[in-house]
């Protein structure tokens, strides 16, 4: 049985400003305006400030720990103030500890802004990206670079646009059933180890490591590179997780569901997640009928669930009270005998 709590969740407590830039200068436009000095200064928050009240003298609620971002709203009350006045209100936030200034609207920062910024070695960018767009977009970056997230051993396959992840103790066949789905036409996110990140209170996103990303270890045959051997369009980079799958060997007195009526989930990070146990005898299909639990999720996610159909039909059945017993589907063939 497989049991994720067990697994250990990890939380970035911080980034560098330096690491903000390199992975996000062209995500957002960004150029450096300012020395390359105070890279090394950290960013523990997803929020951004924008420091208008600071500028105007009220420093008590100074959310100075925040990315800053300079607007039209602050430029244009920078520009109506004198020289002196604007050194000033520049200087008093600039003593605090901020991580970077962010300059929107391609607006060009003061010459008392880069003078203060080397000073104080506070990095200042400048994007042509709008406030707002880019506001949400910083957020969002570093709402993923602060999430917790947690390392999975398994196969992780977008099957008819479902994540479908492949669990199981080691040497069960995980690896060869996401081969053969890739083989199929299906794709490959991630195989053997797979981090799953927590975007939102009901979403996991799964993507594999920068290490391995998309080769996978055949037992008898080595490491493949599944990217080069089947083309770009075998695999992905990122996808959530849908469905869990846990492989195992038939037991006779193991607990396998008949009907599907009980549906059983399994918790990561607080996430319930869709689980089916799946037994493996010789001759079964794995890969069809993983083709077939991805196809039966996409109905019930459109509002088709066959088990409660059936159930409803026998209750009907039963209310009835009949007594010409089962009906065949047609009844008259016709002279039809195809």
């Amino acid at each position: 049985m497989i049991r994720f709590s067990d697994n250990q969740i990890e939380k970035r407590e911080s980034i560098t400003v330096g690491f903000f830039y390199e992975r996000s200068k062209d995500r957002f436009k960004l150029r450096l305006a300012s020395d390359r000095t105070g890279f090394e200064r950290k960013i523990t928050e997803q929020n951004l400030h924008r420091p208008g009240l600071a500028l105007a003298g009220f420093v008590d609620l100074f959310s100075f720990n925040r990315i800053q971002v300079f607007g039209n709203t602050e430029v244009q009350y920078l520009k109506q103030l004198s020289e002196s006045a604007r050194k000033k209100a520049l200087e008093r936030i600039s003593k605090f500890n901020i991580p970077c200034v962010i300059v929107t609207d391609n607006n060009e920062p003061f010459r008392e802004m880069i003078e203060l910024s080397n000073k104080y070695q506070v990095p200042i960018f400048v994007s042509k990206f709008n406030t707002t767009k880019l506001i949400y977009l910083v957020s969002d970056f570093l709402d993923d670079q602060f999430a917790p997230s947690m390392s999975v051993h398994g196969s992780f396959v977008d099957v008819y646009g479902v994540g479908m992840l492949f669990v199981g103790g080691a040497g069960i066949g995980k690896s060869e059933v996401a081969l053969d789905l890739v083989e199929r036409g299906h794709r490959l996110v991630a195989d053997d180890i797979v981090i799953f990140t927590k975007k939102g209170e009901g979403i996991l996103m799964g993507s594999g490591t920068e290490l391995v990303q998309h080769m996978m270890e055949i037992r008898g045959i080595g490491i493949l590179d599944v990217r080069s051997m089947f083309g770009i369009r075998a695999i992905r980079f990122q996808k959530r997780l849908e469905v869990i799958i846990e492989l195992e060997i038939w037991d006779d007195k193991g607990d396998y569901t008949r009907t599907g009526l009980d549906e059983s989930f399994k918790e990561i990070m607080d996430v319930e997640i869709p689980y089916i146990k799946l037994p493996i005898l010789p001759g079964k299909n794995i890969t069809v009928i993983s083709e077939v639990i991805a196809l039966n999720y996409l109905l019930k996610h459109y509002g088709y669930d066959a088990a409660k159909v059936l159930q409803e039909r026998l209750s009907q059945k039963l209310s009835k009270k009949s007594k010409d017993g089962i009906n065949r589907t047609v009844d008259y063939f016709e002279h039809d005998f195809e």
